[in-house]
Formats: C-alpha cells, sequence, structure tokens
C-alpha cells in the first residue's frame, strides 16, 4: 500500500500566523447542545494561514485569482529537499541539491519544520526562506511550484520581490508545509486550494504519496 503523508498544518485558534493577521476562528453559531437541530460552525479567517496556495494577484495586480490556478501543477511529482544548516535559502545552497533532472516541483524542508513539530505557536520573524537571487534561480532551471515549511517563501523583512518573482514566472507558491516527518526523496504530491473566486489565495490541503 502506498504510504500518505498529510503535510498540512490544522487550522486552530492557537497557531502562529503573519503579525498584520487576524488569526483564524471557528466558531459555532448553531448548537445541538443548545437546542439547534444541527451542529453548524462558521470560519472567519483570512485566506493566508497554515498550509495555504498564494494566488499571483496576491502581488501581482493584473495576476491571476485562485480558481484559475492549474491543478496539473498542483498535483504530480514532487521532490523534498533538506537544508538542515540555512538561514536564508541562496542560489548556492539550491545548486548543492542536485536536484533530480526535470524535476518541476520542489517542496523545502528547512529548521522550520522544528516549529511545526514543537508546537510553537506564536510568529518567528526568523524563519528560514528564500532570497531574491535564489527565486530566480527556480524560475531559470523551470520550477513551476516550490514549497516550503513556513508561512513565505521570503525573509520577513525583505522586500515583495521574492514572491514577484517566482509569481512573474508562473510559480506556484504552496507555504506553510509540515515536513517534519518527511525524508528526502520522489513523492507525488497532491495539493487541492480551496476554489475561491477572485481571491489572492486559499488555505490547502496538501499530502504527499510514497508508492
Amino acid at each position: 500500500m502506498p504510504e500518505i503523508i498529510d503535510i498540512s498544518v490544522p487550522l486552530k485558534t492557537e497557531m502562529p500566523v503573519w503579525p498584520s493577521s487576524k488569526g483564524f476562528k471557528l466558531y459555532r453559531t448553531l448548537k445541538l447542545a443548545a437546542g439547534d437541530e444541527a451542529n453548524v460552525s462558521q470560519l472567519d479567517t483570512d485566506v493566508h494561514v497554515g498550509t495555504h496556495v498564494d494566488a499571483p494577484c496576491h502581488f501581482l495586480p493584473e495576476g491571476k485569482a485562485i480558481e484559475d490556478l492549474s491543478l496539473d501543477i498542483l498535483m504530480g511529482p514532487a521532490y523534498v529537499a533538506h537544508l538542515p544548516e540555512v538561514k536564508a535559502i541562496s542560489v548556492t545552497d539550491l545548486e548543492a541539491l542536485n536536484l533530480p533532472p526535470n524535476t518541476t516541483r520542489l517542496l523545502l524542508r528547512t529548521t522550520n519544520s522544528q516549529l511545526w513539530a514543537n508546537n510553537i505557536t506564536e510568529f518567528k520573524k526568523d524563519f528560514v526562506a528564500l532570497t531574491a537571487d535564489a527565486s530566480q534561480w527556480l524560475a531559470d532551471i523551470g520550477i513551476r511550484l516550490i514549497g516550503i515549511d513556513y508561512l513565505s517563501v521570503q525573509r520577513y523583512y525583505d522586500s515583495t520581490l521574492t514572491h514577484e518573482i517566482l509569481l512573474k514566472a508562473g510559480i506556484i507558491i504552496l507555504e506553510g508545509l509540515n515536513l517534519k516527518n518527511v525524508a528526502p526523496g520522489i513523492y507525488q504530491l497532491i495539493c487541492l486550494p480551496i476554489k475561491l473566486v477572485g481571491s489572492d489565495g486559499a488555505p490547502a490541503r496538501a499530502v504527499l504519496i510514497k508508492e
């Protein structure tokens, strides 16, 4: 039987979110215990919480919304790479990975994943992410999807250039992955963001399948 690995972060009230985010709230509007005919819950959240996909219009004025992203890119072979000693992911770091030929989906496991393993709920500004030069390198070698194990592919104090380079190149950005138990190697990725019409992003359920 193939092994299915859930690399999604559970959405809950106590979780790290971007400092400008209002966070995630789930509450009951109807309750069986109160005599209502059913339990009914309501969400109050922004779309860039937990495991989520950025749409091009998140940073590009004329970019596509989330419902227009290609499912062909969001599903298929993906290479998981480990960068355990890196603070900022550079071109040199990526070149040293010696990616398998024809890699188009790349998921990066860094020390960020230990934050999920340790259930750290406060936002950490020193998370590991890509430099702008590294983003351009990914575009140059034909990457179609990049995934990272914290809430952004760009470092907290950097400009939006990292995002812009990736999105202008048509690279789908998958953020907030939990790769703490994932060994390096090739897997089948299935990532399905919620189909929110006109949205600049969406929470997603992402899994890896190891044959």
